[in-house]
């Protein structure tokens, strides 16, 4: 299976820790920025790095944006560059295109053009950290989208000794649950059956949006 390639536009902090990352995992990643400094900064470690200003038309043009699976522009505090070069990846075919947000009228604009997703990094990693700190029986959380997460939950005591159908709690909380595993052995039951009986050594991997994952949380 080809690896696959992305293209990532503005090698700051954020940019630079994507690509990085994205190469770990196994993917071919083109890094660009009009720095040279940050480009050299990555160069030994990408597929190939590009030192061009992204927000110019022209430049974007001879980097083949409509071959990559997805563009990332991570251009820093200034929106106008950011919004240009949205502007002409759109228009120059790229397939999928993540935006890294500053502002919520930024991420506005952006959608406006028709980018897949806009990405606030801080806010995203705030949030899930409350999440982690305020939910001391969430063993893991992970958002998925804007407004749906999964939950790593520690088995309600309520439910002890119930069946999942009797436990009910699609129709209380408005919750799937994913999968149970097992807290000792590890092993996991995905998209458990109805009879399926709930022990106090499971865990719940529950989908949802936060207020319900949030009610099922209180579950005692």
């Amino acid at each position: 299976m080809a690896a696959k390639k992305f293209i990532v536009l503005g090698l700051g902090s954020f940019g630079a820790a994507l690509a990085r990352r994205l190469t770990k995992n196994g993917c071919q990643v083109m890094g660009v920025d009009g720095n040279r400094e940050r480009v050299d900064e990555v160069k030994d470690e990408l597929y190939e790095t590009v030192i061009a200003n992204v927000s110019d038309r022209s430049s974007l043009e001879e980097l083949g944006l409509p071959d990559a699976d997805v563009v990332f522009i991570s251009l820093g505090e200034d929106i106008t560059p950011s919004l240009l070069t949205a502007l002409h990846a759109k228009e120059l075919g790229a397939k999928r295109i993540i935006v890294k947000g500053v502002t919520a009228d930024h991420g506005k604009l952006l959608e406006h053009l028709g980018v897949e997703r806009v990405v606030f990094p801080e806010l995203e990693i705030a949030n899930e950290l409350a999440d982690r700190m305020a939910w001391p029986n969430v063993l893991d959380f992970l958002p998925i989208d804007p407004d749906y997460s999964i939950i790593e939950l520690a088995m309600p005591p309520s439910c002890v000794g119930m069946t999942l159908q009797e436990a009910d709690l699609r129709r209380r909380f408005g919750v799937w649950i994913m999968a149970i595993k097992d807290a000792l052995s590890g092993q996991l039951t995905v998209l458990p059956a109805a009879e399926h009986r709930l022990n106090d050594d499971q865990l719940l991997l529950a989908l949802g949006k936060q207020d319900q994952l949030e009610k099922l949380r209180l579950l005692k």
